[in-house]
């Protein structure tokens, strides 16, 4: 089941950006480590431009859709998850927010990022938990052989982590390579502490 295991590598990469940047926002507040603003708003960035704007659509397309088509069962747990997928771009603008108004004000914006920051991971963790503990099961139990390969279809053929995309447009970004950067980036032991995080 391509779909499935594409679905818990997406997981499972935006939990540790998540959890890198908690740790980071947690040593900066404890004063044992400088903040480096870039890094932190390149992990804002990816967190709009890999999970809300290609993880979830996805989700909605070749996973939601298809089970509400077998089974009602799921009805309430889907109206949840899609209504947040649908919330992105204000929940991703109040981050951006957070994180630029940090880089400018560094002792008074602290705390807004911080706080904002927790609140978007703790949505996160409800949100992804909510998919796997009550939806996925009922997937498993419901999907016909057609829906499989349509799913995982769709999941190979846009899979950020391997940078494949069966439409890939101008600008599209290497999810992989971003990835990679940020983790380079981030200070030990959740990352390796490269140095600063550069662009490019």
């Amino acid at each position: 089941m391509d779909a499935m295991r594409i679905l818990m590598d997406e997981h499972q990469s935006l939990a540790a950006i998540i959890h890198a940047i908690r740790h980071m926002i947690s040593e900066i507040g404890a004063g044992r480590l400088k903040p480096d603003h870039k890094l932190l708003e390149a992990m804002v960035h990816y967190l709009d431009a890999y999970p809300e704007k290609r993880h979830h659509p996805k989700e909605d397309e070749f996973l939601f859709g298809p089970l509400r088509a077998r089974t009602h069962d799921a009805d309430a747990a889907l109206d949840r998850l899609e209504a947040e997928h649908a919330q992105a771009e204000a929940r991703i603008a109040v981050l951006e927010a957070a994180v630029k108004g940090y880089a400018q004000d560094p002792v008074g914006g602290f705390e807004a990022f911080r706080t904002a920051f927790n609140a978007y991971a703790e949505f996160y963790r409800t949100h992804m938990m909510t998919e796997e503990r009550e939806v996925l099961p009922l997937i498993r139990k419901h999907f016909t052989a057609e829906d499989w390969d349509r799913a995982n279809a769709g999941f190979i053929a846009d899979d950020p982590l391997s940078g494949s995309r069966a439409t890939a447009k101008d600008g599209d970004e290497n999810f992989a390579h971003i990835f990679s950067k940020l983790v380079a980036a981030a200070p030990a032991p959740i990352g390796l502490g490269a140095g600063p995080y550069k662009e490019g």
